[in-house]
């Protein structure tokens, strides 16, 4: 069985110095000088607007958002996914295939590689990559369990990787793992502690050229990649505390591509000159995980979560009692997909179809009936009790989502009407994060990325997974923990017949489903926008109204072309003085005795 036992770690806060007051004077004074650089005035790199959390740009260690998809440009994989629909597709390798058992896996490398400092690229940097991460725990924080099943992995020759595993698998082993050069790393003391953080050597599209914490990071163009140089020269991402002012950013032209955007952000954003929006179905999934007894791979229980919660009957109650329709509706504005499993629907094959008997809707007398059925009877207030204990669920989210605010807003009194008393404790992400690897929550506002095929999230759902309440040991989604799961992940991880496998994931999200550990609301939709008079030619994945940024390749820039001067059109859309205020007292946090400091926080979305 596939588990990861070094993943996730939680990391602390990170903070950085930003300019004194008359930065605010001389934005208003010159705006279209505000925050200039060679590298912005150049035609050919890419700007785009982040505020994602960096821990290093160590492949072998960091898990976060804007790292991963910065690996995926910097490494090339052994197996890469399509731009069409994210399915295997060439890499490394040009072709594979498997024995009849699923338990050796032989792949093809393709001729006269390079890396991008002009040495070659063989199957031995590969299989040396991969034997670190099987030797080395340092090495295996990130992405460790995707070699826990492998028992082998050699080179016979140049051209040629052979991965032998323990069991059978049948996800193709040569996904998602970044393949790193082992003449450089191999020279490295401590390659655990390596930020590699500067001129990297790698395989892929860009190379990271440079970074500066919580101002930019720089990549740029690697002549050797195998598809070809990019026509961008650079991409550098441009740091931004407040999601209004990569907004203004896009709007006066200083960045040219931005996502993560709100509903009211991007309807503010539409119809502006020279920028044109996208409407992505993402590969993310939303909800609201609930503590329904979490403890450790050992059995070994933890936490402050309402023994209530312990019952599946209450648990499908607070499901029967959410309008998620109106929810969407509502919080969303309709940019989202409507859910039924972690299994996001971008992945139609995978996804479990809303026609499966288990999936049912919102039902204010199912919920009540529910309740009583678990013995929860109405009080005098309307909320319900028993054995003397009235039934209070504490609701944590993170205070600066707006989001998850407005979620618990409408959760609040639906769950009054079925005669659960909730309370919704709103706080710091670093708070939320620390609370809920201990344990210390009823239900909490939950969402991951989920990569195309299925068996690493089915993974995270099994007992084994489960971690202990420093963290330690694996990943857990939920911790949840059924032997009916585990069994049916067992059976669709070795299983060959494609046919046969959609339908055993499809009993197991069924049975996730119908245990309750968490209540998937949506899947939102990836709202995003970009400078239609400096650049042209992003690929979306999936290709039919897929997304481009955090996608599990390298397309969306890496097909990117400057626009020529005579289709370049308009000014820019620059802003006034008054709007260059808004964006500076916006990116400005006061703190006590008079200084400013950018807080780098890691949000929910940071999550890959």
């Amino acid at each position: 069985m596939l588990t990861n036992h070094k993943l996730r770690r939680r990391l602390g806060t990170c903070l950085a110095g930003l300019a004194a007051m008359a930065l605010v004077g001389t934005m208003a004074a010159a705006p279209a000088q505000a925050e200039t650089t060679e590298a912005a005035e150049d035609s050919k790199v890419l700007r785009i607007a982040t505020d994602g959390f960096i821990d290093s740009f160590n492949p072998f260690t960091s898990f976060y958002l804007l790292p991963t998809n910065s690996f995926r440009y910097m490494y090339e994989n052994l197996v890469n996914n399509s731009a069409e629909d994210a399915q295997p597709t060439e890499g490394l390798a040009t072709e594979w295939d498997t024995d009849s058992e699923g338990k050796v896996w032989t792949y093809k490398m393709r001729p006269d590689m390079k890396w991008s400092d002009d040495e070659p690229l063989t199957s031995k940097d590969v299989a040396w990559t991969y034997n670190q991460m099987m030797e080395k725990d340092e090495l295996s924080v990130a992405n460790g369990g995707l070699v826990e099943n492998f028992d082998k992995v050699e080179a016979p020759d140049d051209s040629t990787l052979v991965i032998t595993l323990k069991n059978p698998q049948s996800n193709n082993p040569g996904q998602e793992i970044p393949v790193v050069p082992e003449h450089v790393w191999s020279k490295i003391d401590k390659p655990g502690e390596f930020k590699n953080d500067e001129k990297s050597v790698g395989s892929g599209p860009f190379q990271l050229e440079s970074y500066e914490a919580n101002k930019s990071v720089t990549l740029k163009s690697n002549p050797n990649f195998w598809r070809g140089e990019p026509e961008v020269d650079k991409i550098q991402y441009r740091y931004y505390t407040n999601s209004d002012a990569q907004v203004q950013a896009i709007r006066s032209g200083e960045v040219d591509f931005i996502t993560g955007l709100s509903p009211e952000q991007f309807k503010a954003i539409e119809g502006a000159d020279n920028v044109e929006t996208n409407v992505g179905n993402g590969r993310r999934f939303q909800g609201i995980s609930i503590n329904s007894g979490v403890a450790d791979a050992k059995n070994n229980e933890f936490g402050t979560g309402n023994e209530a919660l312990k019952d599946k009957k209450v648990r499908q109650a607070i499901r029967a009692g959410i309008d998620i329709d109106t929810l969407r509706d509502q919080v969303l504005q309709d940019y989202g997909q409507p859910a039924t499993s972690f299994i996001p629907s971008v992945y139609e094959k995978w996804a479990l179809p809303a026609d499966n008997p288990v999936v049912s809707g919102f039902d204010v007398e199912k919920a009540k009936k529910l309740l009583d059925e678990a013995g929860w009877k109405e009080g005098s207030d309307g909320i319900r009790e028993k054995d003397g204990e009235k039934l209070e669920l504490r609701f944590l989210t993170d205070a600066d989502a707006t989001t998850e605010q407005n979620t618990a807003k409408f959760l609040k009194p639906w769950m009054k009407d079925i005669g659960i008393m909730l309370k919704n404790e709103a706080s710091d992400v670093d708070t939320v994060s620390e609370r809920t690897t201990k344990g210390d929550y009823d239900m909490y506002f939950s969402g991951w990325s989920i990569n195309p095929d299925p068996d690493y999230q089915l993974g995270i759902n099994t007992c084994d997974s489960r971690p202990d309440a420093d963290g330690n040991g694996g990943t857990s989604q939920d911790g949840y923990c059924s032997k009916d799961f585990d069994k049916l992940y067992k059976q669709q991880h070795v299983e060959l017949d494609e046919k046969k496998r959609v339908d055993l994931v499809h009993q197991a999200l069924a049975q996730h489903y119908e245990d309750t550990a968490s209540i998937t609301l949506w899947y939102p939709s990836q709202l995003e926008a970009f400078r239609s008079d400096r650049f042209t030619g992003f690929t979306k994945q999936p290709t039919d109204g897929g997304i481009i940024a955090n996608q599990v390749g390298y397309w969306g820039y890496s097909s990117v072309e400057p626009v020529s001067e005579e289709d370049a059109s308009g000014d820019g859309g620059g802003l006034g003085a008054g709007g260059w205020i808004g964006i500076a007292a916006a990116a400005i946090v006061v703190i006590g005795g008079g200084g400013f400091l950018i807080s780098r926080r890691k949000k929910s979305d940071d999550r890959e």
